[in-house]
């Protein structure tokens, strides 16, 4: 079994609670995933299978399109409505502030990961010191928030909510994001609900859900075809044998990185070899 499966994670469940009942269903540990949906979120979950699995960094690496309902007013310690309320206070705001602030943050920026996340300071994990209320220095990271659009805008109980849609880069958080916005009106909010809609050219009109695979009702995706938008190079018996070898090969594509076929296969993946240039050297091989 090798081949990328597209599941639309359902609420309650974690990334990993998916890749273990995939893993039961096909009969194999080789099962990952490629980017973390927090339990309250839905939608596209990219599930590598078999060798498949080699490919996670590359599939991680693309853009991610998301739809996000957020409440303005209120504030809790996860940044989502599952969490701790710190904050409860009346927030009506403007439909045109509110698209003005989302021009603004369409930006590269440094954001602050969450410290309910799964991102490691000094080798512990950041939820932990949440729940042994420690202290630690949030990192940043430097995201690209390539599209921010208003969908709808609504007020009840005195709160302000709105569904957003963005596409963000790999490391985006859509929580920080949320708090960001809130914070450039001078205001608190809390994300309500949260659906991937697109992972690179994965979109969700094409998931399955668990039932569904449990079903026999699915199709994979080769690798050939996860990987299409990648440099590709067909190659000769001379040049397979060269990259089976895993030989150092002279860089004449000028390409970064590279995926070699044999009659339509993937065989390897090559990147620039930093300790000598213009070469290159096996990155992954199938």
């Amino acid at each position: 079994m090798d081949g990328i499966l597209l599941i639309n994670k359902e609420k309650d469940y974690t990334s990993r609670d998916v890749v273990n009942i995939i893993s039961k269903i096909f009969n194999t540990k080789k099962v990952g995933h490629t980017g973390t949906l927090d339990p309250i979120a839905t939608g596209v979950l990219v599930i590598c299978i078999g060798s498949s699995t080699k490919l996670v960094e590359y599939l991680t690496s693309t853009y991610k399109e998301y739809e996000a309902e957020i409440v303005f007013g209120i504030k809790t310690d996860t940044k989502d409505i599952t969490g701790k309320i710190l904050k409860d206070e009346d927030c009506l705001l403007k439909k045109e502030e509110i698209k003005n602030t989302l021009i603004k943050m369409t930006k590269k920026y440094y954001q602050e990961v969450p410290i309910y996340s799964a991102v490691k300071v000094n080798g512990k994990k950041l939820y932990q010191y949440a729940r042994e209320n420690k202290e630690v220095e949030l990192p940043k990271r430097l995201v690209d928030i390539k599209m921010l659009e208003l969908l709808d805008l609504k007020y009840e109980n005195n709160k302000t909510i709105i569904k957003i849609k963005t596409l963000v880069s790999k490391g985006t958080y859509i929580r920080s994001l949320i708090e960001d916005i809130a914070t450039n009106l001078d205001a608190v909010a809390t994300m309500k609900n949260l659906k991937r809609t697109k992972q690179g050219n994965f979109d969700i009109k094409d998931c399955y859900t668990i039932e569904e695979v449990k079903n026999n009702k699915y199709k994979l995706i080769t690798k050939e075809e996860a990987l299409k938008d990648l440099y590709t190079v067909e190659v000769d018996e001379y040049l397979e044998k060269k990259i089976r070898n895993g030989c150092i090969l002279d860089n004449i594509y000028n390409k970064d990185l590279i995926l070699f076929k044999k009659d339509g296969k993937i065989i390897a993946s090559y990147k620039s070899y930093l300790k000598e240039e213009g070469k290159i050297k096996p990155d992954k091989m199938f």
